[in-house]
């Protein structure tokens, strides 16, 4: 099957995760991406050796951070600073679809890699920036990192209970969800130039991300003229929307929203009948008002059997809306991410047999492929010089005692 994006080519000339990833993501759906590194270091992903507690590699390995942001791609060093190698970027242009970079602003157009003069090279050029506050504003030349994004988008402020400080959130998720931003950008982008035939400008924010995962919540301060409450979980408004701890230390959560229509039957597949027509929980709205009460008896009867035994009895008590909490270290063994192939198997070619994230949507036709390897530093630099823009090999060996590439 063909892949949604073969023929496009996409040059990547971004660094640590949020940049990185939107070409990744573009790649797996069967983009061509070549990565353009400086000459000496290259990405400074590629030295990141613990994130998050955890080591991304050691001597002789890849790190998984850099390899995970990079898979599919082909590396090209460059030494920017040279005439010469901003042609070598600007031959590229000619016969590309995407230019993506990720520094601060200003910095691409000192080097002569900004979009007005790369789009002179090629003007139906999709030009795509990942930023961390946006094109425009007093801020918009300020350095950002995924911890700016979660500070500045308020989320730190909306997760966990009310008496709690800000809170982080591990796994660079605003890096995460700017670059989802950045590639959904790059998508429309090519679809309008289909289309109309124009090149153009795309830009994806860690703060603009921030704000779309947060839609909710924000058109509440923007229409109603206030957030969402943060809530302690023993004072849950809806004890039918919550999470239980159950006897074996694992979770179970429940999301019944329309609580009444479930109370019921929930009472009898957990024993509590007579609570049923309580006085103090006959109806959601009263329950609402003894929710504290409520939720105490509930995690008492909870912790009275293993999560197993209460995803049993809720599979064949009722219509019930339930999960179990994962931990990310159970997600690689869910049945339902086994199943709609979240997780895949993959043949690495150091690490030999591993899983990597599959594709997070399906296109039945042109399904993506999420299997592929990160580059060796560098890895294809004479292949792209030689095969693509037609340079010999003398040129090669010049260029290299000249400290071109």
């Amino acid at each position: 099957m063909p892949l949604p994006l073969e023929g496009i080519r996409v040059l990547d000339w971004t660094i640590w995760q949020q940049g990185p990833v939107s070409t990744m993501m573009l790649g797996d759906l069967g983009a061509e991406v070549i990565k353009i590194e400086e000459r000496v270091g290259g990405d400074p992903g590629r030295g990141v050796m613990s994130i998050g507690g955890t080591s991304t590699g050691g001597a002789g390995q890849r790190n998984y951070y850099f390899e995970v942001n990079n898979r599919h791609k082909k590396s090209l060093t460059l030494n920017l600073k040279t005439p010469e190698a901003k042609e070598i970027v600007y031959k590229l242009v000619a016969q590309s679809d995407v230019f993506v970079q990720n520094f601060r602003k200003g910095v691409a157009g000192k080097l002569g890699l900004g979009y007005q003069t790369l789009s002179q090279y090629n003007p139906k050029l999709i030009y795509a920036s990942a930023t961390g506050y946006g094109p425009e504003g007093p801020d918009s030349g300020e350095p950002s990192f995924d911890y700016m994004g979660l500070a500045r988008s308020g989320i730190m402020n909306a997760v966990g209970e009310p008496d709690m400080d800000p809170l982080s959130i591990t796994g660079g998720i605003a890096d995460q969800m700017g670059a989802i931003m950045l590639a959904y950008g790059i998508i429309t982008a090519l679809y309008t130039r289909e289309r109309f035939g124009i090149g153009q400008e795309v830009d994806s924010s860690h703060l603009g991300s921030m704000m779309a995962l947060q839609g909710l919540n924000l058109s509440s301060r923007l229409t109603l003229g206030k957030e969402f409450r943060r809530s302690h979980r023993t004072k849950a408004p809806n004890p039918l929307w919550n999470h239980y701890k159950c006897g074996d230390g694992k979770w179970i959560c429940l999301a019944m929203i329309q609580a009444d229509r479930y109370w019921p039957d929930f009472c009898k597949a957990l024993g509590i009948q007579d609570l049923e027509k309580d006085p103090k929980f006959a109806t959601m709205a009263i329950r609402g008002k003894n929710s504290e009460a409520l939720i105490a008896v509930l995690d008492q009867r909870f912790a009275s059997k293993t999560r197993d035994e209460w995803m049993a009895i809720l599979k064949n008590g009722g219509d019930f809306i339930y999960t179990l909490v994962n931990s990310i270290n159970d997600l690689p063994d869910d049945p339902q991410m086994v199943a709609n192939n979240y997780v895949v198997p993959y043949d690495h070619p150091t690490w030999g047999p591993i899983k990597v994230m599959g594709m997070p949507v399906r296109l039945s036709k042109t399904p993506g492929d999420p299997r592929g390897a990160a580059p060796e530093f560098g890895e294809h630099t004479e292949q792209i010089l030689v095969d693509m823009l037609g340079y010999s090999w003398e040129d090669i060996g010049r260029m290299k005692e000249q400290e071109i590439i």
